[in-house]
């Protein structure tokens, strides 16, 4: 029954729910930038604590985390140095070269399999268009050092924002902890400190171990790929080694798709099988002796969650989301790892499980 008072206390709720709607759309639209920034910062910092931990019980924290700081862009330069040319000339001519390797590949399929597709209609059924000026795209990234230092230096803002907000982070870590703890009650407190160091430590550890994996696999496919001499080498290792470590599920799928399109619509087609052989057999090494032990202090994150992470993330804030999704929620699994609680199956629960079988498919799953 609809009163005067309660009609007021309906109309305060409506407000309330579209305040906090229009604060939403403020944070995700407006305000996602400084929130990537923010999240970027915060895992870089964890991942690089284990090594200022280690550093700050010589010297200062703030000392330590400058030191992690500037021995990463010294290696950033020393790459810029003796790559950023090849880098930028190899992924311009690249891109150049995308609808021609479109029409290739669409030949090549014409051909297999007695088709009739066209790169128009294959670009629009997955909402693309042929008719991008590639050209103007590799115009912007720079054909020589200088545009790849033009682009550098326009972007400095936002890596100026990024390295301070990570120093500040790292430096104050101890501190932010204690603040935060602080804020709960006594007999919550070391509840509170707990989850945050071990999450901080899960955390930390897979973002950690994303990137020491991701480098391992850009350097050793960089090296087969010049020693095959795979055309665009350089950007097609760096492809591979980050998708395939940030972009769960499908990213080893992707990542090697590339490369292997690339060498079979080069001049040697040979190129691609090699590409295939070594993509399959590097994943087979990597899961079986480097993942394990480099992963070993890192939170698990399933496929089919990181996958839904994804694509979550992309549908928030684009690329840059989708690489963001598997650390977000990694936190959050470290979080349920470490204080979710969890009950014993009854033995006698009918739940169609053999245990058998279900202990086999997690051996092979993992």
């Amino acid at each position: 029954m609809l009163v005067p008072s309660n009609v007021w206390r309906i109309g305060l709720v409506v407000l309330a729910v579209i305040a906090l709607g229009l604060v939403l759309r403020f944070f995700i639209q407006d305000a996602g930038s400084v929130i990537f920034t923010v999240l970027m910062s915060w895992f870089a910092a964890i991942a690089m604590a284990p090594v200022v931990d280690r550093l700050s019980r010589r010297m200062r924290r703030g000392v330590a985390t400058i030191l992690v700081m500037l021995a990463f862009a010294v290696l950033m330069v020393i790459f810029v140095v003796a790559f950023g040319s090849l880098l930028i000339g190899q992924l311009t001519d690249l891109i150049t070269r995308i609808p021609d390797l479109i029409d290739s590949a669409v030949a090549w399929v014409n051909q297999q399999f007695s088709l009739t597709l066209t790169a128009d209609s294959v670009l629009s059924s997955i909402g693309g268009s042929k008719n991008v000026d590639f050209g103007a795209i590799a115009t912007q990234l720079g054909p020589s050092l200088l545009g790849f230092i033009t682009s550098f230096l326009g972007s400095v803002f936002g890596l100026f924002t990024f390295g301070l907000f990570t120093f500040y982070f790292s430096a104050q870590m101890p501190q932010l902890e204690r603040w935060v703890t602080s804020l709960f009650p006594s007999k919550s407190q070391r509840v509170v400190g707990d989850i945050w160091h071990l999450t901080a430590q899960k955390t930390g550890g897979y973002v950690g171990a994303r990137v020491v994996l991701a480098l391992i696999s850009s350097v050793s496919t960089g090296i087969v790929f010049a020693l095959i001499g795979m055309p665009y080498w350089l950007p097609l290792a760096l492809w591979t080694g980050i998708v395939a470590q940030f972009v769960p599920t499908i990213g080893t799928y992707i990542a090697i798709s590339l490369p292997v399109l690339v060498g079979f619509l080069s001049p040697n087609p040979w190129l691609g099988l090699i590409a295939l052989a070594w993509g399959l057999l590097y994943q087979q090494v990597e899961n079986l002796t480097i993942e394990p032990r480099i992963s070993a202090r890192a939170v698990d994150v399933n496929p089919a969650v990181g996958f839904g992470a994804v694509l979550l993330g992309t549908a928030l804030f684009g690329v840059a989301g989708a690489f963001l999704a598997v650390p977000v929620i990694a936190m959050f699994l470290a979080l349920l790892e470490i204080y979710g609680k969890r009950y014993e199956i009854e033995a006698d629960a009918d739940l169609g499980i053999d245990p058998a079988q279900d202990e086999q498919v997690a051996e092979n799953t993992a």
